[in-house]
């Protein structure tokens, strides 16, 4: 990846945290303030898509979590096309270590989850809300040490929140799904040849992938399956490679269109649109929750568990080794900040219990909050002492 694209994005996604807490807390503020109905009048109120004979009714959350944060799929496979072509993840060395310990950080906090909640059916289907890691909050808090951070415990964060995104990706194009439907998918299967089709025709203009990229999104969006799959396929055929004397793809070219966008915007706008927690509606008992505890544990526990272990596991036994200047508890530092789930987790866990009523949402809020809070602060304070000590 080249120098400048690695500070570029370490710029925008630390950066963009700061927006990210200060969008979170107008959230919970107006949530407990006596604007809390006219907040949530906001987010309910209905808005109409019309594309010649095509209508769609959502309210304003429902086009902000499904086509707002498309934007962010996107540049998410753009990232992950990049990296995995001419990039860090195209160096099997390079990987294997922060891929490993993204791979920990997803497993361990599911199994954690599940061992909290396995006696109950319906808390079970939150499984995957603890898998995610902001990398927005994890950057934006580790950019406080600035110089002192070593660049390969940046660049380890960095590919570690990559393969966790694609973990996520994952696991809501498979498992977040409802009442699919045949046609619909059909036609999305259609025009993703067509994309591929222009791909392998070498058409460098991206206007023909960013319209025909829209009429996926609707085909998906009236499948089933997340509308937000659709940002990550139509990255994927959006070309690398360029023709003739340019010195830039498309691909970088959207790429750093999208990036201050998406980092300034989209996920702020995501996190004052689901980061609204009343205080009203939280209790002793919602604390106490087998789903508030699952994520929570699952957060704090097993993330540090998974990539801390996992990393160590690997160093170990000669597989990997420690990426240059980073001492051991520095790297256990940034473990802890893989608990912060923030917006990944919260997304996962509207799409996990999007039909079992606000009770649950509530849950997944304050166990995601919770645990958020907590991994960032204690691994600044484990982070602080690595700087001082320089252990």
């Amino acid at each position: 990846m080249p120098v400048k694209a690695i500070h570029r994005f370490l710029s925008s996604e630390a950066k963009g945290g700061v927006l990210l807490f200060a969008a979170a807390l107008a959230a919970f503020i107006l949530s407990n303030s006596p604007a809390a109905l006219f907040y949530q009048a906001l987010l309910d109120m209905p808005f109409e898509l019309h594309l010649t004979s095509f209508i769609a009714a959502k309210p304003l959350l429902t086009w902000i979590n499904e086509g707002l944060m498309t934007f962010f799929f996107l540049l998410v496979g753009l990232e992950l096309k990049r990296e995995c072509l001419i990039g860090h993840l195209s160096e099997l060395q390079k990987t294997i270590l922060p891929g490993m310990a993204a791979l920990g950080g997803m497993m361990i906090p599911a199994l954690i989850y599940v061992a909290v909640t396995w006696h109950h059916s319906v808390a079970l289907q939150g499984w995957a809300i603890p898998v995610a890691t902001d990398i927005a909050f994890a950057l934006g808090l580790l950019s406080l040490f600035g110089k002192h951070i070593p660049m390969g415990l940046r660049l380890f964060l960095m590919t570690l929140a990559i393969v966790d995104d694609v973990g996520a990706i994952l696991i809501i194009a498979l498992f977040q799904g409802h009442g699919l439907s045949w046609i619909w998918l059909a036609l999305s299967c259609l025009m993703l040849l067509f994309l591929i089709g222009l791909n392998r025709a070498g058409v460098q203009r991206l206007s023909f992938y960013l319209i025909f990229g829209v009429l996926l999104w609707v085909c998906v969006l009236q499948s089933g399956v997340h509308a937000t799959i659709a940002g990550v396929l139509i990255a994927l055929v959006i070309p690398l490679r360029t023709k003739g004397a340019k010195k830039i793809s498309p691909l970088e070219v959207l790429e750093k269109i999208l990036q201050p966008w998406v980092a300034y915007f989209v996920m702020p706008v995501f996190a004052f649109a689901n980061a609204g927690l009343s205080l009203h509606g939280l209790s002793v008992r919602v604390l106490l929750d087998p789903i508030t505890l699952g994520i929570m544990a699952g957060l704090f526990l097993g993330k540090q568990a998974g990539v801390f272990g996992f990393a160590w596991a690997m160093i170990k036994m000669g597989w990997a080794k420690l990426p240059e200047r980073v001492t051991w508890l520095q790297l256990y530092g940034v473990a802890l900040l893989c608990g912060i789930g923030f917006t990944m987790s919260l997304f996962i866990g509207m799409l996990a219990f999007q039909d079992e009523g606000s009770i649950y949402l509530v849950k997944v809020k304050a166990g995601v909050l919770c645990a958020s809070l907590l991994s960032g602060a204690v691994g600044a304070v484990v982070l602080k002492c690595a700087m001082r000590k320089k252990c």
